[in-house]
């Protein structure tokens, strides 16, 4: 099982994406270190190198996820998956609330949670990037449209 990503794949998972992180929907050219293909089930859990199983994400949600698939729900402590931009819909799971990402589900409670979306660190950068007028971006706001 390999997890190489080829270019032409990578350009895919990008393009399809709008260039956004699709967990914290900062743009990829707002963040200094940019975004990453993300094995959305890892490859370690037996996750595919293909389109559907690939995401685009900022380097810090990409490296706080890792290889994890979900975790613990902090008020019921039932386990729960990850938010899957394949299968679901952002709004479905988040709402924005000025800077802060809210969730709106157990999925989005351990993905705003264990990819440490919230931040203190991160509010600032997005802060900085609203005070700009770039985030949301104009595509991160046609996300939040559907």
């Amino acid at each position: 099982m390999s997890s190489y990503v080829s270019p032409a794949l990578r350009q895919l998972v990008a393009t399809r994406a709008n260039y956004l992180c699709e967990y914290c929907l900062i743009h990829e050219e707002d963040t200094f270190f940019g975004c990453e293909v993300d094995h959305i089930i890892s490859t370690k859990h037996g996750g595919q190198t293909e389109a559907d199983n690939l995401a685009y994400a900022c380097v810090f949600c990409n490296r706080a996820k890792g290889s994890d698939i979900g975790s613990r729900v902090v008020l019921t402590g039932a386990f729960s998956r990850f938010f899957n931009p394949r299968t679901d819909l952002w709004t479905a799971h988040f709402s924005l609330d000025g800077v802060r990402l809210a969730p709106r589900s157990d999925i989005g409670e351990v993905t705003v949670r264990l990819l440490g979306i919230n931040h203190p660190d991160r509010l600032i950068e997005r802060q900085a990037l609203r005070e700009l007028g770039r985030y949301p971006s104009t595509e991160a706001l046609a996300r939040l449209a559907k």
